[in-house]
């Protein structure tokens, strides 16, 4: 498989719907790029992202995209807790 799935949460979620996009968004990836490679290519603001999960784990927006991956896309505002239990924690630069 050379595409990864993408979503959107939150804010993210609507600005997919906007630009009439499924959910998820399959996104053809014949090789590995970093996540902020990923947002880029498809013109999402780096400032609507605080953080991405890939397949399932938070990380930081240089950490490698591969085909066959799930990433989501994660806007700002996270209330305080979830951020820990979610992994947001250093991996967004927070301490």
């Amino acid at each position: 498989m050379s595409a990864v799935e993408v979503r959107g949460f939150g804010d993210l979620s609507r600005l997919f719907t906007e630009r009439g996009w499924p959910f998820p968004l399959l996104v053809e990836l014949p090789e590995a790029i970093k996540a902020s490679e990923l947002a880029l290519r498809l013109d999402i603001p780096r400032e609507k992202i605080e953080i991405v999960f890939i397949n399932g784990r938070a990380q930081s927006m240089e950490h490698m995209v591969a085909p066959g991956d799930r990433v989501a896309f994660v806007p700002p505002g996270t209330p305080g807790p979830y951020r820990v239990i979610l992994g947001f924690v250093q991996k967004s630069g927070e301490r």
